[in-house]
């Protein structure tokens, strides 16, 4: 019988007999290897409730030593159990092992990120603003605070969120994905051995009731979401409509531009990486080449070439490259994609619809899928499709190709691959896309940077992780002071700097 999984509420796993469940899968055999209870409204007040006593007795109070005491244990004991984590997103998620290491690592860099807390919150201090008076400025935490969290990265993206608010001083519920949530459990556990405070951190699963109820919820100060542009949508309009801060981070449709000058080699390896690693499930693939000019014929057969080599195969053989999308349901709707592209007139180079693997054949498999002469109007072109496709739109020159990614309504990340600086130069200058690689395809930015995108790819107008996040969870306190030595005279007069 599969296992049934436990919410994470107040230091401690919370059974849930509600009769609402979620079955969570190994993408890899098909097979339902546990089952997700769906929290109700009930289940996340009491995680709400934990969440706040634990802000209003404990952890709001925390000196940042203490903080930063916690965070460093909390690294230390992610790092030891990287491979461990790993292992539970390829069991649940479907990636290779080595991508899931990759994922957790990219995640650590935040929480390492975080352990500069002390520095990050420096205030600023001016003295003698006026005869006697002295100003100061600081940052304080929220309270607490919400995570809802995708199904594609379940370690990295919750880890962009919560060491960041935790350090600075506020309590998180994280809502991760129901389809790969186990391993936020084993999260929690590595928090509560670090020492961190019961109820500081909290789990809930669920589907849209425990998602409205926490972006309804009146002791819940601000949202942080990665997902679809639709949810992200909801989830903007609702909360913010019942006062919350909110940062949410939708869908993407990500191009990666090849200027005839470009080096061949190098942009056809950077798009196969980019296009079917994660098999495509990532907020930041690149699902759609721009070739500039005749660079197509050049291209299109390079990268052709390259996906012959890909090996595909379940997550835990180390000598598999792409492994199966999440669920049945999310292959077979990409692989509409493909035969919707084909239909409009689309020329399939690659077909990975019809990919079997040996000694799984229950698994959800989609192999890489490589469409040229891809024309916007298409739907394979428009959609954001999350999944191992490739399409190639070819264009004239390099000012159709920044109109072509300018105008479309995601702007999530891009990239351009040439050997001219002033191409480069004037690409990253015009393209309204929120991350910007240059000769690199994949332009995640490091942990002291920060995450986001523009137009319909955030709704919000604050990145997450970095500088960006640190004032995302606080919020700004300016204190001015007299001490006065003598009684001075009462005064109507409007306060000024004399």
């Amino acid at each position: 019988m599969a296992q049934l999984l436990t919410h994470w509420v107040g230091g401690a796993p919370l059974a849930d007999e509600s009769a609402r469940r979620g079955e969570i899968f190994d993408p890899a055999s098909g097979r339902v290897v546990r089952h997700v209870p769906l929290a109700d409204t009930a289940t996340v007040d009491r995680a709400v409730a934990a969440a706040r006593e634990a802000f209003d007795t404990t952890w709001r109070a925390s000196t940042l030593a203490q903080r930063t005491r916690v965070l460093f244990a909390f690294r230390e004991l992610v790092a030891a159990h990287r491979d461990e984590l790993a292992s539970l997103i390829v069991g649940e998620h479907g990636k290779v092992h080595a991508d899931a290491v990759g994922e957790v690592q990219r995640g650590l860099e935040v929480v390492e990120f975080a352990c500069g807390i002390p520095q990050l919150l420096k205030g600023g201090y001016s003295e003698n603003v006026s005869t006697g008076v002295d100003s100061w400025s600081l940052r304080q935490p929220l309270g607490v605070v919400v995570g809802i969290t995708p199904f594609n990265f379940p370690a990295m993206v919750p880890m962009w969120m919560f060491p960041v608010a935790i350090a600075c001083g506020n309590t998180f519920v994280l809502k991760p994905s129901e389809k790969d949530p186990s391993v936020s459990l084993r999260v929690a556990e590595l928090w509560r051995e670090a020492g961190l405070p019961d109820g500081v951190f909290n789990v809930v699963h669920g589907d849209r009731e425990a998602v409205d109820a926490l972006l309804q919820h009146p002791d819940v100060a601000a949202v942080s979401f990665v997902g679809s542009t639709p949810i992200a949508r909801h989830v903007f309009t609702t909360a913010t409509q019942h006062g919350k801060r909110v940062q949410a981070l939708g869908g993407a449709k990500n191009h990666m531009v090849v200027l005839p000058d470009a080096d061949i080699e190098l942009a056809a390896d950077a798009a196969v990486a980019a296009a079917y690693g994660s098999a495509g499930e990532r907020c930041m693939a690149i699902s759609a080449v721009v070739a500039v000019g005749d660079v197509g014929d050049r291209l299109v057969p390079a990268i052709a070439k390259r996906m012959a080599g890909l090996r595909v195969g379940p997550g835990t053989d180390p000598t598999s490259e792409m492994g199966p999308l999440v669920t049945l349901e999310h292959r077979d709707r990409v692989a509409g994609y493909v035969a919707a592209g084909a239909d409009a007139g689309a020329e399939v180079v690659v077909d990975g619809r019809g990919l079997a693997v040996e000694g799984a054949e229950e698994g959800f498999w989609l192999g890489p899928c490589l469409l040229d002469h891809v024309r916007p109007d298409m739907t394979v072109y428009r959609d954001e499709i999350f999944g191992p496709v490739l399409s190639v739109v070819r264009v004239d020159d390099h000012r159709q190709a920044i109109r072509l990614v300018n105008d479309n309504p995601y702007g999530n990340g891009t990239a351009i691959f040439t050997d001219s600086g002033t191409e480069a130069r004037r690409f990253q200058h015009e393209i309204e896309v929120g991350m910007v690689g240059i000769n690199v395809p994949i332009p995640v930015p490091m942990a002291y940077y920060s995450f986001g995108g523009w137009k319909h790819s955030l709704f919000g107008d604050t990145h997450v992780h970095g500088t960006e996040g640190v004032h995302f969870y606080t919020r700004g306190k300016v204190v001015t002071a007299r001490w006065p030595e003598t009684q001075g005279q009462t005064s109507l007069h409007f306060p000024t700097s004399s």
